[in-house]
């Protein structure tokens, strides 16, 4: 009997492998004919190259640039470190699908339902080996419904779509109004429902059916009952997986999600020890769930600070929003300690050590993020909080201010800085043409960052590393910084450099498009930030390109190399 549940328990998996393996080839299949975001750059060869649109090469030849080398070299270059920057952030997408997970297994829609669910496993199946491999095959379902769940959200949008969840406007302003209502939710004003019929029939499904159907159904019910307290978990996550434009991002995310949920599950059925340990249902699991209101609430303000940016609103200022977080957490901090009561908690007749505890450091947090009003980094919130350019007061930039000093004259105003800020002490072009110039009467190597409004990695970049002594004097003594904005849309293109776009099938009619173009067909990547050390005569990077590396000895150890190369390339 065990053999045959073990049997079934594989069928399950193979069945759910199969069918994400199938949807991921046929998200494969649907690449060839999206837009450039629905593309994963390797390697770009001679033949492809070939195609390269000649109006974006004429452009940056009017400066003098004789000719862009299409070789497999620089796209090569960017290969590594793009995959690896992938493979990092789905990674990353995965824990926190795991961290999700866990966290809503304690909410009070589903933690109660372990011992119920487990016992009425046991006594349907009629012993306990039998119980244990019907929990199995509850677990595998839980995992395979959420992974489809995750599937048919790639499936639907595709990477070009995930991709413009993270750089429009629009998209980030709507997923700020969608976490405040899941933050008003888990305060207890509402409950996110699914229609009461359509729960109903998959409840009445799994009590009528037998065998593997009857608890593929339990699960099934399982995920639809508890949506009120696991979905602004899920849609927080999905919003997140989105925004970070991976093709199986979702998938990924709903997988480490509902694996973190089923193991609970399983584990109790297998080692009944697991579910006596467990601490007893109580008023706290309501505590949990108020607890993820107040960080749902402020994890909203990130996107609303990427809607301001891409916008130029210029009013979600970084102190604007520390302050916010700074009195968000205090509030926590008070709930916790029992000062604050919303409508679903019990009375709190003591506090525990947990509750001190964890109120000890929403309130350190608090205290933490307080110098940041002058100025401090914080790095805690590096690419999450605003661009330090947004603050209005600063005690000490940490860079310097002073223009970079030359044989020649840095220009008073470049293009475009009326609109596109720079990181605070540094001063870059944000045209290439123009910086390219500048660097052939200097006679210096050329750094191009190609970064975006909405890129977290970049404002990490710039507020954990780009503050380095080193790494800062690398920058702005040795290089022509050239900043371009793979994701700006205000800013038309004068029309003879608008060309059709093989790449992002679409003309480059903005600033965005045509610096998301000029990445794609020089440098073979769409990943945000990309650093580029080359040369102003003919753009083939010097050193290998590179992604973002969150250690300012490496990275000033990578500028350095790109100096070193451009040296013995001038000798």
């Amino acid at each position: 009997m065990i053999l045959r549940n073990l049997k079934a328990s594989i069928k399950v998996l193979v069945l759910g492998i199969i069918f994400f393996l199938g949807a991921s080839t046929l998200v494969s299949a649907q690449e060839a004919d999206t837009t450039f975001s629905d593309m994963e750059f390797t390697e770009i060869t001679d033949d492809t190259t070939a195609t390269t649109d000649t109006a974006s090469v004429a452009a940056v030849a009017s400066v003098g640039t004789d000719s862009i080398k299409k070789d497999s070299t620089a796209t090569t270059a960017a290969a590594a470190p793009v995959k690896a920057e992938k493979e990092k952030t789905l990674w990353e997408t995965f824990i926190a699908g795991l961290v999700g997970g866990f966290l809503a297994f304690f909410m009070p829609c589903i933690f109660p339902m372990v011992p119920l669910t487990i016992s009425y496993f046991t006594k349907r199946a009629g012993s306990k080996e039998k119980g244990i491999g019907q929990a199995l095959i509850y677990g595998l379902s839980i995992i395979v419904i959420y992974v489809v769940f995750g599937l048919l959200i790639t499936l639907i949008f595709g990477s070009a779509g995930l991709n413009a969840f993270s750089s429009s406007g629009l998209f980030n302003f709507f997923f700020f109004i969608l976490l405040v209502v899941f933050a008003i939710s888990f305060f207890g004003a509402f409950e996110i429902t699914l229609p009461s019929s359509f729960v109903n029939k998959i409840d009445n499904k799994a009590d009528s059916s037998k065998g593997l159907g009857g608890i593929f159904f339990m699960a099934a019910s399982l995920a639809l009952v508890s949506f009120s307290c696991t979905g602004p978990i899920i849609g927080t996550l999905l919003v997140q997986a989105s925004s970070k434009g991976e093709l199986l991002g979702p998938a990924i995310g709903m997988f480490g999600f509902a694996l973190a949920l089923a193991l609970p599950f399983t584990l109790s059925a297998v080692f009944p020890g697991f579910l006596s340990s467990m601490p007893k249902s109580g008023g706290w699991l309501n505590s949990v769930k108020v607890c993820l209101g107040f960080l749902e609430l402020a994890l909203a303000l990130k996107f609303l600070s990427a809607a301001d940016l891409a916008w130029r609103w210029e009013w979600f200022d970084r102190e604007v929003f520390l302050v916010l977080w700074i009195v968000i957490f205090v509030m926590m901090g008070l709930y916790l300690l029992g000062k604050i009561k919303f409508s679903h908690d019990s009375d709190l007749p003591y506090v525990s050590v947990p509750r001190l505890f964890l109120s000890i450091l929403s309130f350190s947090f608090a205290v933490y993020m307080v110098p940041g009003l002058w100025g401090a980094p914080v790095n805690v919130l590096s690419g999450l909080a605003p661009p330090m350019y947004t603050q209005d007061f600063l005690l000490n930039s940490g860079t310097g201010s002073a223009a970079p000093t030359s044989s020649t004259t840095f220009p008073a105003k470049v293009k475009h800085s009326e609109f596109l800020h720079a990181p605070v002490g540094f001063h870059p072009f944000f045209d290439l043409e123009e910086g390219l110039a500048y660097a052939k009467q200097v006679g210096k190597p050329v750094m191009i960052d190609f970064t975006g409004h909405a890129c977290v990695n970049c404002r990490k970049m710039e507020d954990k590393i780009w503050i380095d002594e080193e790494v800062g004097r690398l920058i702005k003594e040795e290089y022509v910084l050239i900043q371009l904005y793979v994701d700006e849309r205000n800013v038309p293109m004068p029309a003879e450099k608008v060309h059709e776009s093989k790449i992002l099938k679409r003309k480059t009619d903005d600033l965005g498009y045509w610096n998301l173009d000029f990445q794609a067909t020089q440098y073979g990547s769409n990943a945000q930030p990309l650093y580029v050390l080359t040369t102003a005569d003919d753009l083939n990077p010097l050193v290998p390109t590179q992604g973002a590396i969150f250690d300012a000895k490496e990275y000033a150890a990578y500028l350095q190399s790109g100096l070193d190369a451009f040296k013995n390339k001038t000798k």
